[in-house]
């Protein structure tokens, strides 16, 4: 059969961009679909032809059916693909698709549907000889009899929603008297969450991995297993970190599990791309978990040991071709690691975060690097969908090599604006048990302590460069750069005859310092809290070459308002400038005052009419939670004030008048004669 012309992606972010890509290099035209949030995302702007489909509410447009296939018939797609999550393994869809004379680029209804009930896919596993785990997944869903079964397997048991994913709807008990509890706990979140209490329960292995085959079938009745994947390492029964092939499994299981993954597929007359996941444990056995009938997220692992474009396979394979190997075809090369960039607080139980990509810096791709994303810098990671930022993706030679390839990787990584796991993926990445490969599906829980571990720094250093960069970024502006001997252009606020050193407050945590920078010919004398910095330091874009005290660093620099953060050594460092404190002369002022930065105004400390001294307090200004208060730069009489308490004012807006005290008013009135 000939290849489509166009197709639709049902779906969105990176998994969109990334079937894009490959149907571009086969000559495929593809039509996106998107939500009145994606408007200006990047898959709409990747693809050919883009449709609304709704509101940002996935249940208003990505999962709207009737809507995808409306777009279908609009712009005349032959096929669609469904990508991974939303409508990717819903029968229902599949069905319709097929009503519509509309291809899926997916696996038969048949197949989605034995695998979508993990009880009947235990079933039909179990009748084509598939290792399981021992448990029951039977019809008879009465309370007693599965504890019975429970204590047959003996404890700890793992009790499961038969319609679950995602750790929903599922328990780990570890005793009889924990069971009632349990079992009510799990299937009141099948039923909310998936519309189904049934309930089934396996022995649970304390110590066992997550090893994953994937598997390609075609209508031709040829299957191959394209290696395998460990994806042990877990949050919430969620992957953080997948590789392949899978470490130290042995030959001749791994060919077991293989072949084992195909006639799972074949059993259920599988057509396309799927994976068959099995828990192994410690004495190497192997048991079937289940079987995900799509593209996993993880499928760029398996790509990059394989030189092949799963993608392709899936379009190839959909339009009716055979598949491009046999099983003696497939060849192994070196390892390759993934890990998912997440907008999440790993410190907060991996909460989800939100806000806007103000900064984004991705690792300089090559053969040897690949980053899989959705997003570019300035997006908004929004609470209506989950929050991958990308996939980052690293191969080499061998697992030790692949792991530095990873470490340096996230050190480039660089992002600002919403808080991420960049940090915590690389203490992962470089952690003395993940390097040795002391891995399970506990591996998070049971290092802890090590991977959630503050790292310790060197806080006056980090403060000295922060004002090595200010100290920079001011003089790119400078007055006449065709001088640069000029004494206006020092930022040592010079004046004859007398050396000043410039003043900062930096606020990092909960600690203020106090910071003073002081020109001299060739480099600058940077004093924190009363630690001195011999500086010197070159800035190019955002790129920070200093030289502290002889240690040479190459730093990483962003700077929205009054917010400095810099990236060093996969550490994120930020602070805060609070207002700088100028003299009458060396601001120019001359009676009237401005914001420092963009802020609102929290209280007036003194009213028009008020004379004030050099340095007393005028008006108190919010900006990120901290407070700034402008004081007088001289004895004089406010004048005028031109905001009241409430007030949002933006970075240099003047924020009241204040004239001089004229010389007699300061003066000794005359004695009576």
């Amino acid at each position: 059969m000939t290849m489509f012309n166009k197709i639709l992606i049902a779906n969105r972010g990176e998994i969109a961009c990334r079937i894009i890509q490959t149907a571009h290099q086969m000559g495929v035209k593809c039509v996106a679909v998107y939500s009145e949030a994606d408007r200006n995302a990047r898959h709409v702007a990747l693809a050919d032809e883009a449709v609304l489909l709704g509101p940002a509410p996935s249940r208003e447009s990505y999962l709207r059916i009737d809507k995808i296939i409306e777009a279908a018939k609009l712009t005349g797609t032959q096929a669609v693909h469904p990508g991974y999550g939303f409508l990717s393994e819903n029968a229902e869809f599949a069905q319709s698709l097929a009503d519509n004379g509309l291809v899926f680029i997916g696996p038969p209804i048949g197949a989605i549907e034995s695998m979508g009930s993990k009880s009947a896919a235990k079933t039909i596993m179990e009748r084509a000889n598939v290792p399981l785990v021992p448990g029951y997944h039977g019809e008879n869903q009465d309370r007693e009899l599965i504890k019975a079964e429970a204590g047959r397997c003996g404890y700890p048991v793992l009790l499961k929603a038969v319609a679950g994913g995602g750790g929903k709807g599922m328990r780990v008990v570890w005793k009889e008297a924990e069971f009632d509890e349990a079992f009510d706990a799990a299937k009141r979140e099948g039923e909310s969450s998936f519309n189904n209490g049934d309930m089934l329960v396996e022995k649970y292995l304390t110590k066992p991995r997550h090893v994953e085959i994937q598997v390609f079938c075609d209508r031709h009745g040829n299957g191959v297993y394209l290696g395998d994947r460990d994806c042990s390492v877990q949050r919430r029964h969620q992957k953080v970190i997948e590789e392949a092939p899978a470490p130290n499994i042995p030959a001749d299981i791994r060919q077991a599990m293989g072949e084992a993954a195909v006639q799972a597929a074949q059993a259920i007359e599988y057509v396309g791309a799927g994976t068959v996941e099995f828990l192994y444990d410690e004495d190497g056995s192997f048991y079937f978990m289940e079987m995900n009938t799509r593209l996993q997220v993880e499928h760029p692992v398996t790509e990059l040991v394989t030189r092949q474009d799963l993608v392709e396979w899936q379009l190839r394979i959909a339009a009716g071709q055979q598949l491009p190997l046999t099983q003696a075809d497939v060849i192994l090369r070196g390892h390759s690691l993934e890990v998912r960039v997440y907008a999440e607080d790993p410190d907060a139980d991996f909460m989800p975060a939100t806000g806007r990509l103000n900064y984004l810096r991705t690792p300089a791709e090559s053969r040897y690097v690949r980053v899989d994303t959705g997003v570019i810098e300035g997006d908004l990671i929004s609470h209506f969908y989950d929050p991958m930022i990308a996939k980052l993706i690293v191969w080499d030679e061998d697992r030790d090599l692949a792991l530095r390839r990873m470490q340096q990787a996230l050190e480039d990584y660089r992002i600002c604006g919403v808080k991420t796991n960049l940090g915590f993926l690389a203490k992962l990445a470089g952690s003395e048990s993940f390097k040795s490969f002391d891995v399970d599906t506990g591996f998070i829980e049971r290092h802890h302590d090590q991977l959630f571990t503050k790292t310790e720094i060197d806080e006056n250093r980090y403060i000295a460069l922060s004002a090595c960069y200010l100290t920079l970024a001011r003089k790119a502006q400078a007055v006449n750069p065709s001088d640069p001997s000029s004494p206006f252009n020092r930022l040592n606020s010079w004046r004859l005859n007398h050396n000043y050193a410039h003043p900062y407050a930096l606020i990092h945590a909960d600690n203020t310092h106090k910071v003073t920078v002081l020109e001299r010919d060739s480099d600058y004398l940077i004093n924190v809290d009363g630690v001195e910095f011999q500086v010197k330091g070159v800035l190019n874009n955002d790129q920070l070459n200093a030289t502290l005290n002889g240690h040479q660093f190459a730093v990483a620099v962003f700077q929205q308002d009054d917010a400095i953060t810099l990236f060093h050594d996969s550490l994120q460092f930020e602070c805060q400038r609070q207002v700088e404190i100028h003299d009458a002369a060396d601001s120019g002022q001359q009676g009237s005052l401005k914001a420092p930065m963009t802020g609102t105004v929290v209280a007036i400390l003194k009213a028009a009419g008020s004379q004030v001294e050099e340095g007393e307090g005028l008006i108190v200004i919010e900006a990120m939670k901290m407070e700034q208060t402008i004081r007088a730069p001289f004895a004089g009489t406010v004048s005028e004030q031109f905001f009241k308490p409430g007030d949002q004012v933006g970075d240099g807006v003047e924020l009241l008048a204040l004239e001089p005290l004229a010389e007699d008013a300061t003066s000794a009135a005359p004695e009576a004669e």
